[in-house]
Parts: C-alpha cells; structure tokens; sequence
C-alpha cells in the first residue's frame, strides 16, 4: 500500500453465486479507487459487517469518513464499534466502490463462476492487490507517461512473482 492514509473509506457488498448458492463478497476501498479489503460470508447481516470492518480497521487503522449505502447492518455495526458519527449515507456517494465491482464481474464471467467459497476469498484478495498494482488511470496521463508507469510495473510484478 502506498504510504498515505486511507482517509475515506466506501463499504459494499455484492452477491455472488457460489454452486448456485448466494454468497456475500464484501469490499473496502479508498477514496482513491484501491481495493483495501475483501470479505466473503453466507449472511448478509450485522455479524459478518463488524467481523469485516474489524478485519478492515485492524489491517488499515480508523478512517476518518466511511462512507456506504443504506444498508442497516453497517449502522448497527458501526455503533457497536463506536464509530458512528463517522458513517455517511448517500443515494450517490457510494459509487467509488460500485465501480470497484466492475472489473471482478468480468473476470468472474470469464472463469465461469466459482465453485467454492475458498476459491472466491483467495481470487477476491489476489485480484484487488493485482489491481492495485496495475491500474494507472489512464484517463489522467499522457500515453508515453502511461507506457512507462506500465512496463516498470509490470517489471516490478515480475521480480515480485519470481
């Protein structure tokens, strides 16, 4: 991770079939579009939002803001964490991390689906960290800029597979 806080956090959830059975991937990210955490469980409830927000606060710390929709697992969360007054709610706000889903969608189609919990944790969490690594927002740089930030960190992703 890079060496600044994560200042804002934006929580969600999505489904996703397992074995035709539904699973809950839960995802943190930044307010920079970085994946901070991924979270699988059976039930969408208040257990498995605090056990995911204290995996989240003891890997990153506390954030300043978090900001998620409106579901109520998270407020009843939250105040059992004692953080309450630090919860936005928006129609809008959270769109950061429901674009963050976009691109696990693809490949999860292109892999035809998972078959087991297991293997949806492992690719959730090695997917978020590859990329992390690889996305360069493109739509900000020029395209010799571009080229270079991706070759050196495709050169890093190579000394670190190695």
């Amino acid at each position: 991770m890079r060496q600044h806080t994560h200042w804002r956090w934006h929580l969600d959830e999505v489904y996703v079939r397992v074995q035709g059975e539904m699973r809950y991937l839960w995802r943190a990210v930044d307010h920079e579009g970085e994946v901070l955490e991924s979270f699988v469980t059976k039930e969408r409830d208040k257990a498995a939002a605090l056990k995911f927000m204290k995996k989240l606060m003891k890997r990153h710390g506390c954030a300043r803001v978090v900001t998620t929709d409106g579901l109520r697992s998270y407020k009843a969360a939250m105040k059992d964490l004692g953080c309450a007054e630090k919860q936005e709610v928006g129609r809008w706000a959270n769109n950061r991390v429901e674009n963050s889903h976009q691109p696990f969608r693809r490949r999860e189609r292109a892999m035809l689906r998972f078959r087991r919990m297991k293997t949806l944790q492992q690719f959730a969490s090695v997917h978020a960290s590859f990329h992390n690594h690889f996305n360069q927002e493109r739509d900000l740089v020029s395209r010799e800029i571009y080229k270079e930030r991706r070759s050196a960190a495709l050169a890093e992703w190579r000394t670190l597979a190695s």
